[in-house]
């Protein structure tokens, strides 16, 4: 939640801070600001996006070589003109953005306001702007120290960056539980989110851990702190991210390049990790552990949303290759449920950002029962990789689009290599199998491509459905979670309400909706449960339901009931959700764009959700 971004150097400061800002947009929309400083401090923010911001800002004074950006997704107060970020302390000289919340906002607030401080918005970060003003005048201290002293009273996450007028060389950046990221230039230096608004001005990277402090000062070394007052050495790192990777290049929306990007970020995911002749699947990270995960009474995934659906596919891989029972647990609801783990146990925490909240929180549960956790994600560098004993990155790339597709697809491979590797090893599938799914595994990026050639006929039956209320999504098996992830992927993007469901489901209450204005997309591969699931289009066909139907090549069978067919290739039923996916991300996307929907920058939602 909330794009941050940062500069200090030689150069103007506005035009590295707006461009960030629109790199860093999808990590909230709601409202925008700036900070600068050139002798003094002027703050410019508005509600909208950051285009409203260039607008509003058009004929300001923007000069100055620092200065400070913040996109906002409203926690602390609704989204207008009063709550954007930047922040300022009392006396309008001290400045503040911040991603997180901080929890005991309140009695601070209390506090300051019976020392005379007096608040113009309704957000927690504008306390904390306060506090440090406050602290500041009555330690007599620096502006470092003033918010190392704030955050020693601080409850709760937090990213921020403050500067000052009195200190107008000086750039100060900290972090718990929210990413931050600096990025060490040519006598410059930049503090952001994350690396997207970096990448182009710098490789070379410092990742913040929590609880410590960013000391930049104008002409010298980055310096590191704890807030317990504790010198840390900088660890620089090289990024690995490529700018082109977060242009458009050519497509219309971030998202319709992301899915056309599949085939590509899913034959990367697996890149080095195949080898049929030498009988290996491996996911090098989890080299280590792999013993302790052969003899684990369990696994235990968690995740939230799109990640939480890769690993219901997981569940039926794992449970299937390697026959080691697997429980799916929303991350938001793990810790608050009292659950029994034990050092037996092996938890998959799965996040494209490697920096969900709640993905966190059920990691350090989990590691404080003495289980092992291994991390699936996306963004090398973030939260969750350096928390977890052990895991694997996936590989897929900048994923900009909020709404998730190939990340998802990634995942679900990670889990497939995973699934096959343990199923070998321990035995419970033989070598021949093993090269079965191996060698398709390494088909499928091509198959992928044949079902993105489906998308002229998938836009015409968005065309069709675009202006419906309601749509089911059915699936049996392995496509069960594919269902879920379909209707979740419409919801997100189009505002249509959508359920998904495993089919058989559809007679125990959801029947009951069907008539002859219900879309009902069946995803009914010719693996598995094909045979129910024909009777379950049989049942809905009965009661006049439209039917969109996903089916494996050839099928004919499906081609007589349903209203529109769907094509993909044929292929391994533990490897069907590879390539079920891609046309529901389609019909999704498509829908959305004819309803005039933002389907990169969906109302309400961001992409790294870092608070709970």
């Amino acid at each position: 939640m909330c794009g941050i971004v940062a500069y200090i150097g030689k150069k103007e400061a506005y035009p590295i801070l707006i461009k960030g800002l629109h790199r860093l947009e999808y990590r909230g929309y709601d409202s925008a600001g700036i900070a600068l400083i050139n002798g003094k401090l002027n703050v410019y923010k508005c509600k909208g996006k950051v285009a409203d911001l260039e607008n509003f800002a058009k004929d300001k004074d923007k000069s100055g070589t620092l200065g400070m950006g913040h996109t906002r997704w409203a926690t602390h107060g609704a989204p207008n003109d009063a709550n954007a970020h930047p922040h300022v302390s009392q006396d309008g000289k001290i400045t503040i953005i911040h991603n997180g919340i901080i929890e005991n906002y309140h009695p601070l607030k209390e506090g300051l306001k019976s020392r005379g401080h007096v608040f113009t918005s309704d957000t927690d970060t504008e306390v904390l702007a306060h506090l440090i003003e406050d602290i500041q005048k009555n330690e007599n201290c620096d502006l470092a120290e003033a918010v190392r002293i704030a955050l020693n009273e601080v409850i709760g996450a937090y990213a921020i960056v403050v500067i000052s007028q009195e200190e107008p060389n000086q750039l100060i950046g900290a972090k718990k539980g929210s990413p931050m990221v600096v990025g060490v230039g040519d006598d410059e230096f930049f503090i952001a989110s994350d690396a997207t608004p970096i990448v182009e001005h710098t490789k070379n990277v410092v990742y913040l851990e929590d609880e410590e402090i960013a000391i930049i000062r104008r002409g010298e070394e980055l310096k590191i702190k704890t807030i317990k007052n504790k010198n840390k050495t900088p660890y620089v790192q090289e990024l690995e991210m490529q700018l082109e990777a977060l242009e458009k290049g050519g497509y219309e929306h971030f998202m319709l390049k992301e899915i056309y990007e599949q085939p590509r970020s899913i034959k990367d995911t697996m890149r080095g990790r195949l080898d049929e002749e030498k009988l290996k699947a491996g996911l090098g990270g989890l080299r280590n552990y792999q013993q302790r995960m052969l003899n684990a009474d369990r696994f235990i995934i968690v995740a939230c949303g799109t990640s939480w659906h890769a690993g219901l596919v997981g569940e039926y891989l794992i449970e299937d290759l390697a026959r080691i029972p697997v429980e799916v647990e929303y991350a938001s609801e793990f810790r608050y449920r009292n659950p029994i783990i034990t050092e037996k146990d092996v938890v998959i925490a799965i996040s494209q950002s490697g920096e969900t909240a709640d993905t966190l929180a059920a990691i350090e549960l989990a590691k404080s029962k003495g289980a092992l956790i291994i991390g699936i994600c996306n963004v090398v560098g973030s939260t969750i990789p350096r928390t977890t004993h052990a895991g694997s990155y996936t590989h897929a790339g900048p994923e900009i689009g909020v709404a998730s597709t190939k990340a998802f697809t990634s995942q679900v491979t990670v889990l497939t290599m995973m699934a096959i590797s343990l199923g070998y090893n321990k035995g419970t599938i033989t070598e021949a199998r093993y090269r079965q799914l191996v060698n398709e595994l390494e088909a499928i990026p091509s198959k992928v491509e044949m079902a993105l050639k489906a998308n002229d006929q998938i836009k015409y039956i968005a065309s069709l459905f675009k202006d419906a209320r309601n749509f089911l999504y059915l699936g049996r098996g392995y496509n069960f979670p594919v269902a879920l992830e379909g209707a979740l992927k419409l919801k997100e993007i189009s505002y249509i309400h959508a359920e998904g469901y495993p089919a058989a489901e559809m007679k125990h209450g959801p029947i009951a909706l069907i008539d002859e204005e219900m879309p009902v997309v069946f995803i009914a591969t010719k693996k598995g449960a094909y045979e129910k699931v024909v009777s379950n289009i049989q049942e809905v066909k009965a009661r006049k339901g439209k039917i969109i139907a996903i089916v494996t090549e050839g099928d004919t069978t499906v081609k007589s009931m349903a209203d529109f067919v769907i094509e993909i290739p044929d292929t391994e039923e533990e490897l069907v959700p590879l390539l079920s996916a891609i046309p529901l991300q389609l019909l999704s996307y498509h829908i959305a764009v004819m309803r005039g929907c933002n389907v990169d920058q969906p109302r309400n939602l961001a992409k790294a959700v870092t608070v709970e």
